[in-house]
């Protein structure tokens, strides 16, 4: 049996994320968005392109959280990034509110769930998922340090 990964936020690193984990058939894909139909076209663009990758895997988009149902992966990168003269604390404030709408949609859907956040600031968002999940900690995961690795590795590269 397949794993079911769900993916809340389908922006670019959602939808990286969604094609990495389709391309190399880690489970079926459900990608959430608020913006429904982005994430739909998204879902869609992916599963158009896993024949090049002989993937097997199933990838849908939206923005009803029906659709993550038992989930056993739910990654949340849903949020937004800090914007020129915006402070962490101010990042901090709308992400904290965001991550805890999320995670309480899909505690609803996916009790048994294991959640990865990548939104920033990693470390308070990850204790705002927790909090709300009511999850022991090892099933809420931060996810860091790899792309920061990988920037490094280029720019040393380069």
């Amino acid at each position: 049996m397949k794993a079911k990964i769900s993916i809340i936020g389908a922006g670019a690193v959602g939808a990286q994320a969604a094609f990495c984990i389709a391309s190399k058939e880690l489970g079926d894909i459900v990608l959430i968005d608020i913006l429904g139909d982005m994430a739909k076209g998204k879902a869609l663009d992916i599963a158009q392109s896993l024949p090049l990758f002989k993937s097997n895997v199933s990838v849908v988009g939206g923005d009803d959280y029906t659709l993550t149902k038992n989930s056993d992966i739910v990654v949340i990168v849903a949020g937004i990034p800090r914007k020129p003269g915006m402070t962490r604390e101010q990042l901090l404030e709308t992400n904290a509110k965001i991550i805890s709408d999320v995670t309480k949609k899909v505690v609803r859907h996916s009790p048994h769930s294991l959640l990865i956040v990548v939104t920033n600031p990693l470390d308070a968002m990850v204790t705002v998922a927790k909090n709300v999940s009511g999850f022991p900690r090892e099933r809420v995961i931060g996810m860091a340090g790899v792309l920061d690795s990988s920037r490094f590795r280029y720019f040393l590269a380069k």
